[in-house]
């Protein structure tokens, strides 16, 4: 068999993947925060690129800096002619110059081998900057954890050195709630074995002072429950509980005994507990022998107590959202602009890109050619950015002008394909311009994958998007009876009435998802 070698002729379409189209791509499913930093990195690694904001206020200021030197020159310059003699400070002089001296200070020419710091000694005060620096909510935000807030506490209180090594470990076991993880046989048993652990380390390096001293200690089980009871009363009441009927007669207890309906809240904690959770007010009426009126006293009381007492002790952050777009009503029409402080304006630097020249191959002018590519293809993708983001949030406002009018309710059904199919762009690229991307409303700031849902049909043939549903439900549940509130089948019912068939167990998924509780859950006396 021969083998013989032959060219052939094909012809076929691909989609490779450039640089530049790699670019595009990332920047468009940047957020706002995560672009003004993709943009500040491209500023500081590309000498092309300038921002364009601050031109008119360095030239103001580099004019006014001219006209300085110049007057100051011509100042000094008579000054010489007239023979007047300046004044001379001493090196060994404290005295700081006045602001007005200092330019007047300044010497024409240094010498090359001179020093900034030679001429100029640096007489800034050292330390922090001045808090009016510094951001205002930086200063107020809390800042520190439910264990600081803790231990701060601790330290204030008068203790034995066992009782404060017994209540740090209780403090460790809390939970950012205000509860106990562990039992306090765990504490206990975890005490004793680093009591354990320190007695041998001491003996292994022949401190018998420690070991006989380790060795004395001995911490009994009652013990950890008096410290434990000790941490009970620090702030916020309830801390340290280690269950949720501990954690609300704790609270009880630290209220003044002559507390309105006191002595029933507390009998309702502590024994009908599990009656009050259900909402079965009727056997919990039988069993208490509270009257209903009087009942709802006592549980208004209980109302006032924190279920969950390290809830708003936190050290978590504020996250901060920066809209992309604002939409107003002009003339009777929706009007959508982009955010103009979402990233800063930036152009290539004129005088960088002139110094590149065309024939020239050497390595400092193909640095700069290099950069100027980049800078030009940088500056394309931002546009094509914003473009691609003014385009898709036109068609959903435009898509979505009843829910901008009259609310959640007015809401349409829409798929990423239809607003694909309008701007004429893939599915891929609306899912990256919709993610992280904000719109700012007359009715609020949402992300525009808020606008999306999809559809359930209706009696008339028509469609009727999941957001609206989800708004007609919550809108039955507010206004139903405390007393006999809305079951799931009994909302399936009223949709089917006004047109919108959805199944109970839709129904459930809706009203989970919005975190309502169930019926027997929203049942109240009053």
């Amino acid at each position: 068999m021969v083998m013989k070698a032959s060219l052939q002729l094909r012809l076929g379409q691909s989609l490779t993947m450039t640089p530049q189209l790699q670019q595009a791509i990332r920047l468009l499913q940047l957020s706002t925060l995560d672009l003004q930093q993709e943009i500040q990195e491209a500023l500081e690694s590309n000498p092309m690129l300038e921002v364009t904001e601050s031109e008119d206020n360095s030239q103001d200021n580099s004019s006014n800096e001219d006209k300085q030197a110049i007057n100051d020159n011509s100042e000094r310059t008579n000054t010489e002619e007239k023979g007047e003699s300046a004044e001379v400070k001493s090196e060994g002089t404290e005295e700081v110059m006045n602001s007005e001296d200092w330019s007047e200070a300044i010497p024409t020419d240094l010498p090359v081998d001179t020093a900034w710091d030679d001429i100029y000694p640096n007489n800034a005060p050292s330390g922090p900057a001045p808090e009016e620096d510094t951001d205002f909510e930086s200063r107020n935000s809390v800042s520190e954890s439910l264990q600081d807030h803790l231990l701060w506490q601790l330290n204030l209180t008068p203790m034995t050195d066992t009782d404060k090594f017994i209540a740090m470990s209780i403090i460790d076991s809390i939970n950012t709630n205000g509860y106990l993880s562990d039992t306090l046989e765990e504490i206990h048993g975890g005490l004793l074995e680093s009591l354990s652990a320190s007695a041998r380390n001491n003996t292994d390096h022949e401190d018998t002072e420690n070991t006989e001293a380790f060795g004395e200690i001995e911490i009994e089980l009652d013990e950890v429950q008096a410290v434990l009871k000790r941490i009970q009363h620090f702030d916020p009441p309830g801390v340290a509980s280690r269950d949720l009927q501990e954690c609300l007669l704790t609270q009880l207890n630290q209220l003044p005994s002559d507390t309105p309906w006191l002595p029933q809240a507390k009998l309702v904690i502590s024994h009908y507990l599990n009656l009050l959770g259900n909402r079965d007010y009727a056997q919990l009426i039988r069993r208490s022998r509270i009257k209903e009126d009087d009942l709802k006293l006592v549980i208004q009381l209980i109302q006032t107590l924190n279920p969950r007492p390290g809830e708003h002790i936190t050290d978590s952050s504020p996250e901060y959202v920066v809209p992309d777009v604002f939409v107003k009503k002009v003339k009777d029409r929706w009007k959508v602009e982009l955010n103009p402080e979402i990233a800063p304006k930036i152009r290539v630097n004129s005088g960088y890109a002139s110094l590149v020249k065309r024939a020239d191959s050497s390595p400092d002018n193909t640095f700069m050619k290099d950069h100027l590519q980049e800078a030009k293809w940088f500056i394309k993708s931002l546009q094509s950015r914003n473009e691609t983001l003014l385009k898709v949030s036109s068609k959903i406002v435009e898509h979505q002008q009843g829910f901008l009018d009259h609310g959640e309710e007015a809401m349409k059904p829409l798929v990423l394909h239809d607003i694909a199919e309008a701007v004429e762009m893939h599915e891929s690229t609306i899912s990256r311009v919709t993610t992280q991307k904000y719109m700012h409303t007359p009715r609020g700031i949402f992300e525009l994958k808020y606008f999306f849902s999809s559809h359930v049909s209706t009696a008339s043939g028509g469609e009727c998007s999941s957001t609206a549903i989800r708004a007609i439900i919550k809108k039955l549940v507010a206004a139903e009876a405390p007393k006999k509130p809305l079951s799931d089948s009994k909302i399936a019912t009223i949709l089917d009435d006004q047109g919108i068939k959805v199944a109970r167990r839709t129904i459930a998924k809706y009203r989970e998802a919005m975190s309502i509780p169930p019926s027997n859950e929203r049942k109240r006396l009053v």
